[in-house]
């Protein structure tokens, strides 16, 4: 029995599919189903229903799977403990970041980021608040950077700035020759909005719904790009967040407008577990980041 079997075990539970998992873990499906199976017979506890064409876990399997997060976390906490005793600012870091923050903040911050800190070795992860956040949990990241919601409230969080929606139209919609929106404007509306999962969509649709619009059921996008698009093809109009945005009011089709009374926002911090002994190395970043934007 070692680390790296309860790496399988959690990855497992988290995947709840051999291969997704072997791949989270960059090892085959056959190595890992062997693992789990050797573990099984050392521990002589079956820790999965065999019977079943899906991965379900027994209730020991389930205890044990949360035994082992437990451990993760501590040998995490203590390697993170280790790399302390060089240069505050060196040694790996790994992050997490949401699809609507990760790929607009990103080319704004990992130049400067780098040149400040060459020692510091970044490995960024991308995936939804839900997973990403049952990933902090388990010791497989060290911080994220997201939206502030209900799920990251657990978390020590460091603001790092508030971002404007802004409410983007068609080039040729009626509100296009507008300098800014009032949001009651969108009463009666219908909104396009990104799908179940995406924390955004919960915050935009809640700005829109407040000011009486209602959301499109026809469509729900994967991405901040696909809702771009579809209000480019005059397909609706939607919220979009400020780093998203073209610096041009008017870009590829899409008009965007500055809302306000009240001026939808959302707020991105930087999230680490409150043991974590990393607690300064993320004050610094989090500082840098502010910094930079």
């Amino acid at each position: 029995m070692n680390i790296r079997d309860f790496e399988y075990l959690v990855a497992l539970a988290e995947h709840k599919h051999f291969r997704k998992a072997a791949e989270a873990c960059f090892v085959s499906q056959p190595t890992l189903s062997g693992q789990i199976r050797k573990l099984e017979d050392e521990l002589g506890t079956a820790l999965l229903e065999r019977s079943s064409r899906r991965v379900l876990f027994t209730e020991a399997g389930l205890q044990l799977v949360e035994q082992a997060k437990k451990i993760l976390s501590e040998v995490k906490t203590f390697t993170d403990m280790a790399s302390l005793q060089g240069k505050e600012m060196s040694g790996p870091l790994h992050i997490g970041f949401i699809p609507t923050v990760g790929p607009y903040l990103l080319p704004k911050i990992m130049f400067h980021l780098k040149e400040q800190f060459p020692d510091l070795e970044l490995f960024l992860h991308e995936a939804q608040t839900s997973q990403l956040v049952r990933q902090l949990e388990a010791g497989q990241l060290d911080c994220l950077i997201l939206a502030a919601v209900a799920e990251t409230e657990p978390f020590i969080e460091l603001d790092l700035y508030d971002e404007p929606l802004l409410v983007a139209v068609p080039c040729d919609h009626e509100w296009a020759s507008r300098d800014k929106l009032e949001m009651n404007a969108l009463k009666g509306q219908t909104v396009l909005s990104l799908g179940d999962g995406h924390c955004l969509r919960d915050q935009a649709l809640g700005f829109c719904f407040a000011a009486g619009a209602k959301d499109d059921e026809r469509f729900k996008a994967t991405s901040l790009e696909t809702l771009r698009n579809m209000v480019a093809a005059g397909n609706g109009i939607t919220l979009m967040p400020e780093l998203s945005v073209p610096k041009q009011k008017i870009k590829d089709g899409v008009c965007y407008l500055p809302a306000e009374h009240p001026k939808p926002s959302r707020k991105i911090v930087l999230a680490y577990r409150p043991g974590s002994p990393l607690k300064k190395r993320f004050q610094t970043l989090a500082d840098a980041i502010k910094a930079y934007l």
